[in-house]
Parts: structure tokens; sequence; C-alpha cells
């Protein structure tokens, strides 16, 4: 009976190490972004308002700090725990929850890439678009992009279904033309930017 020689100990390491890095390759998540939408200018400029007077604070306490003898090491930590430090940043938590709760925020996430060829085979450009050297149809893309990478969360995070393409199209023309510009701008660069450092090293 002929026993088939064990494979070299440096191989072996190196297809665990392998394995494990396409492992971690394969479970990586696609990127996303995020549009938020405010039409309450008060909440905003609380908010404002709050971080202007926290900073204002934390400049008076760090004079103070030196004027006391504070050692250096322990500024932070005695700059952090004075009262009007403590009264600024609850008020900027308050403003930045209220912010939160008059904002809608829309997610968008990256397709992967064969859907995001097939979506662009879906929607070609025109004759006179192709002339000018657009990629895609920008009557029909935008909208149908929108929808394809909208998703949308519930109460427990739970993802839920999103915006549909009519629905998309619907805000892309009701709403001003920046606005509509930044609703389809940001599944457009969720899906071009690229998330890796690129050169020596």
């Amino acid at each position: 009976m002929t026993t088939k020689p064990a494979p070299p100990a440096a191989a072996v390491a190196r297809d665990a190490h392998w394995a494990a890095k396409m492992a971690r390759l394969k479970g990586r998540e696609l990127p996303e972004r995020s549009l938020r939408l405010c039409d309450d200018a008060s909440a905003k400029q609380a908010v404002t308002e709050a971080a202007l007077e926290l900073a204002k604070a934390r400049t008076s306490a760090a004079s103070d700090s030196v004027e006391q003898g504070v050692v250096e090491d322990e500024r932070e930590d005695w700059i952090a725990a004075r009262p009007a430090m403590l009264v600024a940043e609850s008020r900027l938590e308050a403003a930045e929850a209220a912010l939160r709760d008059v904002t809608i925020t829309l997610t968008f996430r990256a397709l992967p890439r064969p859907v995001w060829a097939q979506l662009l085979r879906e929607h070609p450009p025109t004759e006179s678009q192709a002339d000018q050297g657009m990629e895609y149809n920008v009557e029909t893309f935008p909208a149908a992009l929108i929808a394809a990478c909208h998703i949308e969360r519930d109460a427990s995070g739970a993802e839920v279904p999103g915006m549909t393409v009519a629905e998309a199209q619907e805000l892309l023309d009701e709403w001003p033309d920046g606005e509509a510009k930044a609703l389809f701008s940001v599944p457009l660069l969720v899906n071009q930017t690229m998330r890796a450092d690129l050169g020596k090293g």
C-alpha cells in the first residue's frame, strides 16, 4: 500500500492563510451612503448654537485649567467634568436628537457588479445621448438606480421594501434641481467610489 506524502507545512500554512483572507474578502458588506433631508431650519440652528456653546465652554474651561495649575495629564478629564461643559454637552445632545427626529434619511447600498451592468443594459443611452458620451439613458436610468439601491429598515433594523421606480421618478420630477441631483448622485457615488488604498506598501 502506497502512502500519499504529506504536503509541505509551508504550503498548508499558505493555503490556510489565503483561505482566511478570501473568506474576509467574500464577507465584506456592500458600501452604503445616506442622504439626509431636513426642512426645519430652527432645528438646524439649534444644533449650530448648541455646538458653539459647547466650544465656548471648552475654551473657558481650558483657560481655567491653566490658571488653576491643573497638570497637563489631568487637564482633559478636569475640563470634561466642569459643570458648564456638562450642561453644554447635554444641550447639544438634545438638539441633535431633536434634529434627527425631523430629518428624513434615505440610505443607498451599492449594487453587485453584475446587477449594475444589467441595469445599464436595461437603460442604454439614446443615439444622441451616446454621441454626447453618456453611458446610460439620462431620462430613465436615475429613477431605476435610485430604486435599485434604496434600502429601508424598520424600527428593529430589519430591511423592508423601499422606494419603487415610480416613486423615485416622482421625487426627481417634483423636487428642485439641486435636491433631485443629490437624490441621484448618492446612489451613483456609492456604486462608483472605491474603498481601497492603491499604491506601494
